[in-house]
């Protein structure tokens, strides 16, 4: 894996899966990860699952959740993948 980058858009909620997805390239061809509402709230202080809170949490950490990304994207050669709160728990 070359590069990546993570694209400044806010992320897209989903109430479906509880999750706020957002866009990045990874060697230049189109990414996305997606971070979870139990992550946000366990590990970057979300008061709750609601959109706000969920954005705010992302918006306040977004560095530290894409070092995650990142961490994620290398081991796993993949262009979608899901931040849990394990993740951040083990600190891959």
């Amino acid at each position: 894996m070359e590069s990546i980058e993570f694209h400044t858009s806010p992320p897209r909620y989903c109430a479906a899966d509880l999750t706020l997805t957002c866009t990045a390239s990874v060697d230049g061809m189109p990414a996305c990860y997606a971070v979870t509402a139990e992550a946000l709230e366990e590990h970057f202080g979300a008061r709750s699952w609601r959109q706000e809170d969920l954005l705010q949490a992302m918006e306040s950490h977004r560095g530290t959740i894409e070092d995650m990304a990142r961490s994620l994207f290398k081991l796993t050669d993949s262009h979608n993948i899901v931040l849990r709160s394990g993740h951040f728990r083990f600190g891959m």
